[in-house]
């Protein structure tokens, strides 16, 4: 039955409060942090993001009074992201009770930061994300993007991602801008690429709309599910998508108790 697939509800931060957006942009808000983590819990989310969304573009670092609220009713692993930019910021946010830190402009600005991050702190604490957009003139048709998916940098995703990799990091999260909050499916060709090229576990991202979505990532070779809209608007239900899952032959999680 393969790999254990595991379910990652993403709350992202801006100015407190949970939001959604599609393509990264067209904010909406969706909530409380606090109230949105229990909520995740007890309805049996294996992991639990949380990434504030425009810490980097706005030059500051991550709301760390907001991360101590949210690991404090959080039962289950808990990801942050959003302007750790070094081995301090990094520090300050598993101090303040995350499992994980994910870090994206910064890493590929300076990718020693992933190696001094990795050293300090261990691999099994360090999620890469990369942001892309489809760009036909790279080899592998990817393009990395930073700042939030505004800046691009002419980098070849799959290429980044192996280097990554390079630094010892278990965790790759890439985003496609392309299908990012528009419910129209993963970007699958980007999954399987870095699947490919990596040997790390794939956190699939941006763009699922329906259960078939999920099996679709898993399928691409991604072993963590991640979404937002459709679980934050309650269009799917994480119990519902675990039984969808496991009706179709995929290994996930018994459902938490609560």
């Amino acid at each position: 039955m393969g790999e254990l697939v595991r379910i990652m509800p993403c709350l992202d931060m801006q100015n407190g409060r949970v939001v959604k957006g599609v393509h990264f942009v067209d904010i909406k808000d969706a909530g409380d942090p606090v109230e949105c983590a229990k909520a995740y819990c007890t309805a049996g989310a294996d992991e639990l993001a949380m990434l504030d969304i425009t810490a980097t573009v706005e030059g500051r670092r991550t709301l760390i009074e907001v991360v101590k609220r949210v690991a404090a009713v959080t039962t289950i692993p808990f990801t942050v992201g959003g302007g750790i930019g070094d081995v301090e910021s990094a520090g300050a946010v598993l101090d303040a009770g995350a499992n994980r830190v994910s870090i994206s402009s910064a890493a590929f600005r300076k990718p020693e930061v992933i190696q001094q991050v990795v050293e300090r702190f261990g691999s099994e604490r360090v999620t890469i994300a990369i942001d892309v957009d489809r760009n036909e003139r790279l080899p592998s048709g990817y393009e990395v993007y930073i700042d939030g998916g505004r800046t691009a940098t002419g980098t070849d995703a799959i290429e980044w991602a192996k280097r990554v990799e390079g630094f010892g990091v278990q965790v790759i999260l890439p985003t496609s801008k392309a299908t990012d909050g528009a419910k129209t499916g993963y970007d699958l060709p980007l999954i399987r690429a870095i699947k490919g090229a990596v040997s790390c576990e794939i956190v699939a991202s941006g763009g699922a709309g329906t259960l078939e979505h999920f099996y679709d990532a898993a399928q691409a070779g991604a072993v963590v599910l991640l979404a937002a809209s459709v679980f934050h608007f309650r269009m799917i239900e994480i119990a519902a998508l675990k039984k969808y899952l496991e009706a179709r032959g995929m290994r996930v999680s018994e459902p938490k108790r609560s």
